[in-house]
């Protein structure tokens, strides 16, 4: 679950912004436009390194020991190649469990750092073979530390900044769609900000869309498959029925959304979507833009956000008069009125907006839309302070054409 809340900054929303240019020009949609082909996405797992010690400590504070946990993932969120050698990329890095430091100040007390880096780089391939590349990277790395307080004093603190990011990886092709990889990432130290070097070395693969065959595009269009062009659709979210929605998602047996220290107990959406590609029968990606307008349940507390997102949608059943969907929606940057509600911190203006449901295309023509869904504000970890908002369950009515 912790992996999810901190990987959610999802290549889907470059995607979709990069793939919304090219509507004007794309009439059937079951082929990749121009800006989606030859983009990529990656997963790399193995072992992070940072010497983090008493050195990260303000001075006044002692430790009983530091346990550093090394397994570590990072995704390449989304990557687009420019030419067979030239790329660029977006990745996100964390480990599976967060630095200990224990023992703090002899009260017996666990706490934890928190890290992440994200990169913004260049990257050129240098065929070695036929099948092996030498895939490098450079460029921007923007190092997030999450430290802590013991009565209201810093103990390590919390740090920001840019700083490089440098990479090498042996790339083997399996076909012209995936290639699988072992490499290094490097991000040198911070002697101003007390922070370490951190290396990780991985292996995992890369995945990229290559423009469909004409067989494969021919049977799309064959199918003949309901898929709207656009949505429009107004929401309205309560917590009448309480949360129990979100927690059963956010933390039981198997926790596959985030949750939230603020609740929202209303909310009213307004909601567009437009799609861009879609497959024969199931799967579907659009984008969407949505205003809400909301209250807090503790303090009644009135915000505003501004949402941009990609939706990935499930057509599971199809039927003469109705389709049935369970949609999924990860990382789509936000804007929030306020940071500071319910007596939390939320972090900062820029956030992150994510939701889960399922719904019905309904009516002769399909174009009656009713959903139920539940969603979720977060920044992330992109910023120290990272309580989150959770919305309750969420009712919609749409008209697709």
């Amino acid at each position: 679950m912790i992996l999810m809340h901190s990987f959610k900054k999802n290549g889907f929303v470059i995607l979709c912004l990069l793939a919304s240019v090219q509507l004007s020009a794309q009439g059937f949609r079951g082929q990749y436009s121009p800006a989606m082909k030859n983009t990529y996405f990656g997963v790399n797992i193995g072992s992070i390194n940072y010497p983090f010690s008493a050195k990260q400590l303000q001075p006044g504070n002692t430790v009983g020991s530091v346990k550093v946990p090394h397994t570590a993932v990072r995704l390449v969120l989304v990557g687009h190649e420019f030419n067979k050698n030239i790329s660029a990329q977006i990745t996100y890095m964390r480990p599976v469990k967060w630095v200990e430091y224990r023992n703090v100040n002899n009260t017996n007390q666990t706490l934890t750092v928190w890290m992440n880096v994200a990169g913004l780089t260049i990257a050129g391939k240098l065929p070695l073979s036929q099948k092996i590349t030498l895939f490098t990277e450079a460029g921007l790395g923007l190092i997030m530390r999450r430290g802590f307080n013991m009565n209201n004093q810093p103990v390590v603190k919390s740090a920001s900044y840019a700083t490089g990011l440098f990479g090498a990886n042996l790339q083997y092709k399996l076909n012209h769609k995936w290639d699988l990889q072992i490499g290094t990432t490097y991000s040198p130290a911070n002697d101003k900000e007390l922070q370490p070097a951190t290396v990780f070395h991985s292996a995992g693969f890369h995945y990229t869309l290559r423009e469909l065959s004409k067989e494969r595009v021919d049977l799309v269009k064959k199918a003949g498959y309901h898929f709207p062009k656009q949505i429009l659709s107004m929401a309205y979210a309560s917590n009448v029925l309480g949360y129990g929605a979100n927690n059963f998602v956010s933390k039981g047996v198997v926790p596959i959304f985030w949750g939230g220290e603020v609740k929202a107990r209303h909310g009213l959406l307004l909601n567009y979507q437009h799609n861009l590609f879609h497959s024969r029968k199931v799967f579907s990606l659009d984008w969407g833009i949505q205003a809400g307008f909301w209250k807090t349940d503790r303090d009644g507390t009135n915000f505003f956000t501004l949402s941009a997102y990609p939706m990935m949608r499930f057509h599971t059943i199809r039927s003469k008069k109705t389709d049935f969907y369970l949609e999924y929606s990860v990382a789509g940057p936000s804007f929030i009125s306020k940071t500071k509600m319910d007596g939390l911190d939320t972090g900062e203006k820029f956030t992150f907006y994510d939701q889960m449901g399922m719904g019905v295309f309904t009516g002769k023509d399909k174009n009656l839309n009713l959903g139920l869904r539940i969603a979720h504000f977060s920044n992330g970890n992109l910023f120290p302070n990272n309580d989150g908002v959770m919305v309750p369950l969420t009712f919609s009515l749409g008209y697709s054409f």
